[in-house]
């Protein structure tokens, strides 16, 4: 057992309470009340965490992200490029992938995330080099095992080569069918629909521009078959528009559509370009989109309309995206990001502290098709971060906890992180990892394959 006691301020996802205890058993949230008295609940190895200098929140909740990219930060050949010069560029990097820097790279995303207040993240892997291991899946799995995050990763894909007049090499893309037969596999072999699931499988061909109909389709069929997910990029830049008018003579939404990818088991990253009708199929359908404001910026791509989509009721999460694009797994930087982006395109009132946490936790979830995390109750997941606000960054900001820990704050290091019931991030430092060695060993990868 667990209790946080005397919390400052204990956010919900819907009320906000002071003062009051927060009882974890096992891996769930077993009571909320004021005045927990350790000493009656009978368990003499319960630990008592002392929170009256802390805000507690649901743990954030990341829809969209690259792993593998935590090894390409900052590479100067594409800090200046649009969104396809820079894919092509860095494909030649890609092509060198391998198990070990799938797995350090997958450490140092997971290791971020949750030291920065995320307690589940998805990961959409979709390079697999020619010759390369096929079990790059199997191996971030086993990373993300290790240090201790909820996951969700999407088993991506690109089929179609510059050869099949796609954008990607001939080296970084598989068949068909030996695609549709790994994602199967992958299904079978770990996916738990369970309630309380710590490890769930979602399926992600790639984008227009690297896929083909049929594997949209086949997906699709293999998706609804065996009850996952399906997420993929869509509308990221006005080049994604111009390459499926001229390829299919119809826009992205409109493409999925044809192919059978709308609806409530679907996600979409980043929904930038999408005009009025397309935002109303959407709210229809329920599918949903992830907002990556950081990696928007960072290639100039443009502007979710997300205060728009929750007026109309469309699904909305967040993700910071792959750090090729965003440079930090930063997921408290994210939210941030959100809130002044939106701020600056809409205005003054465009969207709230509170809209943004919301989008990081149930509104996240909602996208993740979980129930059982992103809101504090009894009964929910003890997924749980806490924040410390005594310090010199927040200090004057205690007029409104909530938005000072969106607006404030000069190191984004939460001091708890709670999954499942385990804490694995105390006083900023990652309980589960070496980090000194995940360090080490990642930044002999990110050489290795950059050298190779």
């Amino acid at each position: 057992m667990i209790l946080l006691k005397n919390i400052l301020v204990l956010f919900t996802g819907s009320e906000e309470l002071s003062g009051t205890d927060l009882l974890i058993d096992g891996t769930k949230i077993s009571r909320i009340d004021d005045g927990i008295d350790p000493e009656k609940l009978g368990k003499p190895d319960i630990e008592v965490i002392d929170c009256s200098r802390w805000v507690i929140l649901p743990g954030f909740v990341n829809t969209h992200h690259h792993f593998y990219q935590t090894l390409q930060r900052c590479v100067p050949e594409v800090q200046d490029s649009p969104l396809f010069d820079w894919l092509v560029t860095l494909y030649e990097i890609w092509k060198h992938l391998d198990e070990d820097s799938i797995y350090w790279s997958t450490l140092v995303a997971c290791g971020e995330l949750l030291k920065t207040g995320c307690t589940t993240s998805s990961d959409h892997l979709y390079v697999f080099p020619a010759g390369a291991s096929s079990r790059f899946i199997d191996v971030e799995i086993e990373a993300a095992s290790r240090i201790g995050i909820r996951f969700h990763p999407t088993r991506g894909s690109m089929s179609l080569g510059k050869d099949q007049g796609g954008l990607p090499p001939n080296e970084v893309v598989q068949l068909e069918d030996e695609i549709l037969k790994d994602s199967e596999r992958l299904i079978d072999e770990y996916h738990d629909p369970q309630t309380g699931s710590m490890l769930r499988i979602a399926l992600a061909p790639c984008s227009p521009f690297s896929i083909s109909e049929r594997l949209l389709k086949e997906t699709r069929e293999l998706a609804s078959r065996k009850g996952v997910l399906l997420h993929t990029h869509l509308a990221e830049t006005e080049d994604e528009n111009s390459y499926c008018l001229d390829t299919y003579g119809i826009r992205p939404v409109e493409l999925m559509e044809r192919c059978g990818w709308l609806g409530r088991d679907v996600w979409y990253a980043h929904g930038i370009h999408l005009n009025d009708a397309e935002l109303e199929k959407l709210k229809a359908t329920e599918t949903g989109i992830c907002h990556c404001p950081t990696s928007n910026m960072r290639l100039g791509a443009g502007r979710a309309r997300v205060p728009e989509m929750l007026k109309m009721g469309v699904r909305v999460g967040l993700g910071v995206d792959g750090s090729a694009s965003n440079d930090t797994s930063d997921m408290l930087a994210e939210l941030r990001n959100c809130f002044l982006l939106q701020r600056l395109a809409g205005g003054s009132s465009a969207i709230t502290t509170r809209e943004v946490i919301g989008l990081a936790t149930s509104g996240s979830a909602d996208l993740l098709g979980r129930d059982d995390i992103g809101t504090i109750k009894e009964g929910m997941c003890a997924d749980i971060v806490g924040i410390d606000i005594s310090d010199i960054s927040h200090a004057g900001s205690l007029h409104d906890y909530l938005a000072s820990i969106v607006l404030c704050g000069s190191n984004h290091n939460v001091h708890l992180t709670i999954v499942n019931g385990k804490v694995v991030v105390r006083d900023g430092r990652l309980l589960t990892v070496d980090e000194d060695e995940v360090v080490r060993k990642a930044n002999e990868a990110a050489k290795r394959i950059r050298d190779a």
